[in-house]
């Protein structure tokens, strides 16, 4: 078939029927559901976010408590060992009671070999001593020769008793015997460490603050020894409430020993755990500040460090898991309102064909009653006309030959219009009779085979060959005998009325798959256009100079009514086809199988 041929599916909408959502709703009720999915997403990322981070924050706290009962223990037994046997206190000591004791000595003892390092390189001085009294919280450090005799000493700068600066060029202690003498009678603790080569001593003084200070970094730092290094563990610093560091271990950074606004707000006492993710060298690392109490005492602040890499995998993964279904959720979404979209738009096509069918049932209806009424009003008189005509011809005929001859043309002119007139009134009637389809199951090869006898004869009276093709076999399908037979006339007298002249008109049976039937109508006559085959079903259009031209409306309602359709190939000067597809079982429930 070539370009100019068309096909037609009187049964398909237009396109303009199709479309009835506004594409702007679908798209805010997936934005709704996809921002719906991404914010339960996001919950459930930060909730994972929080229940790590609360694990690893108890696992830096379980660490530094650990770290604080050790050193409690640790202070304990140094309180124990530094007590006197007339103290109304004292207790019995145990062996391991001396230990701690032993720990600060050896602390303060390599203080004393730093300085006898110096002091043996000649660059040890006052000024020197006094830095280092001061840096390390002593009360004075100082060394002697051999003799008893204070070389050099110092002491941390402050504003003495009597504005005296004990690091001046005029020390207040210039032997040994007067310094110890001092200490002994103020109760100020003191170690002297005897250098190597037996040439001097060095004097370390601590005060009792200084020696609690002392106490509590040993107690700390010998905890921490115990603690060890886990894997998680980045660092752990411990400091007073000075910001002096107890103890430390790990990578620690030089730029975090300040104190900070972290260490501020936990020992101010507004936080008591202070949380927060930083970067050290690349790593993630989760830094956590709490108190550090001893005895019940607030001695400071703990600041740990946990390594936060492995958490992070986690939340990785996590993320990757959510971002997965997220995105498969999202599809459906979007899937689910395509259908949606889809089967609404299905829906409201219904809608829309079956208004218009409605509609189009409507204007048949009131097409009908005006038929009704005008046979009813023009019949009798037109029988009156036709008596009246007939009685004229009959009795009233000229005795002149020549006005009896005018008469008789008078006479069948007005005979002939009265016919046209009666056809037309018929086919107002035939139209607009309206009853149930009265279905049964009949064969169609005999409705074909009665509609050919019955229009052969006016075929070959205008020189049109009419074909049948279709088995000699009954073919049995539902259907109402008389009005499927109407049907198949109109459509044959159709194909007859193209025809000017000679030409053939060929009807067939063939099945189309399982459950249909197609009779195929094709004449040689004019054919049509595409415009005229969009129009042919209409009631109003029509192409006949005479008549009304329903014929072809009667028989495409007529075959909807039994379940079917009309399928029409038309070319222009070469000929037109029709197919009428019916089914070969009884459909239920068909919308068209009411009325006709």
């Amino acid at each position: 078939m070539k370009n100019e041929e068309k096909i037609i599916w009187q049964d398909s909408l237009s396109s303009r029927e199709r479309s009835f959502l506004r594409p702007i709703s679908v798209a805010i009720v997936c934005v709704v559901f996809i921002g719906l999915f991404l914010f339960l997403g996001i919950m459930d990322s930060r909730r994972s976010d929080r229940t790590l981070t609360g694990f690893m924050e108890n696992r830096g706290l379980t660490t530094i408590s650990v770290v604080r009962k050790i050193a409690e223990e640790n202070l304990k037994n140094l309180i124990q060992a530094s007590q006197r046997e007339n103290a109304p206190a004292f207790t019995p000591l145990k062996k391991e009671t001396f230990a701690p004791e032993n720990w600060l000595t050896s602390a303060l003892a390599v203080i004393g070999q730093d300085v006898d390092e110096k002091w043996q390189a000649n660059q040890i001085n006052n000024e020197y001593l006094q830095a280092v009294a001061a840096r390390e919280s002593l009360w004075m450090i100082a060394v002697m020769d051999k003799t008893g005799k204070i070389v050099f000493q110092g002491r941390p700068s402050q504003s003495a008793e009597g504005g005296k600066n004990p690091g001046s060029a005029d020390p207040p202690f210039s032997s040994g015997a007067n310094l110890i003498s001092l200490l002994n009678q103020q109760n100020i603790n003191y170690v002297a460490l005897q250098r190597k080569d037996g040439s001097g001593t060095v004097v370390i003084a601590l005060e009792k603050d200084a020696l609690r200070y002392w106490g509590m970094r040993v107690a700390v730092e010998k905890a921490m020894e115990k603690l060890g290094e886990g894997r998680e563990l980045v660092y752990l610093v411990i400091m007073d409430r000075e910001g002096r560091v107890l103890g430390q271990t790990g990578n620690f950074p030089a730029s975090w020993k300040k104190i900070d606004l972290a260490f501020k707000d936990v020992q101010s006492g507004k936080q008591t755990v202070e949380t927060r993710k930083i970067v050290l060298d690349d790593r993630p690392i989760l830094d956590i500040t709490t108190g550090f109490k001893i005895s019940e005492r607030a001695e400071g602040v703990a600041r740990i460090g946990l390594n936060w890499e492995s958490a992070e995998k986690v939340l990785s993964e996590n993320r990757r898991n959510m971002i997965v279904p997220l995105v498969f959720t999202v599809i459906v979404a979007l899937l689910a309102m395509w259908l949606l979209y889809h089967d609404q738009n299905r829906h409201m096509a219904g809608i829309i064909e079956m208004e218009r069918r409605l509609e189009k049932a409507e204007r048949l209806s009131s097409l009908g009653q005006l038929a009704a009424g005008v046979a009813h009003e023009i019949r009798n008189p037109l029988n009156a006309i036709s008596m009246a005509s007939q009685r004229l011809k009959r009795e009233f005929m000229p005795a002149d030959p020549e006005k009896a001859a005018e008469f008789q043309n008078m006479a069948g002119v007005i005979r002939d219009e009265i016919r046209r007139l009666n056809g037309i009134i018929e086919e107002f009637l035939t139209f607009s009779k309206s009853r149930r389809l009265e279905m049964r199951e009949y064969p169609i090869t005999e409705v074909l085979r009665k509609m050919t006898d019955l229009i052969r004869e006016e075929a070959e009276s205008r020189g049109i060959e009419l074909k049948t093709e279709w088995s000699n076999e009954p073919v049995i399908i539902p259907m109402d005998v008389d009005k499927l037979q109407q049907a198949l006339f109109n459509l044959v007298k159709n194909a007859m009325e193209s025809i000017s002249g000679e030409g053939s008109i060929t009807i067939s049976l063939r099945n189309e798959g399982r459950n249909s039937k197609v009779v195929r109508i094709s004449d040689t006559g004019c054919g049509m256009t595409a415009e005229e085959v969009e129009k042919i079903f209409n009631p109003e259009y029509t192409t006949k100079q005479k008549g009304l031209g329903l014929g072809l409306s009667l028989a495409h309602e007529i075959v909807r009514g039994h379940g079917g359709e009309i399928r029409v190939l038309s070319r222009e000067k070469v000929g037109t086809t029709f197919e009428v597809v019916l089914p070969s079982e009884k459909k239920k429930d068909n919308p068209h199988n009411i009325r006709v």
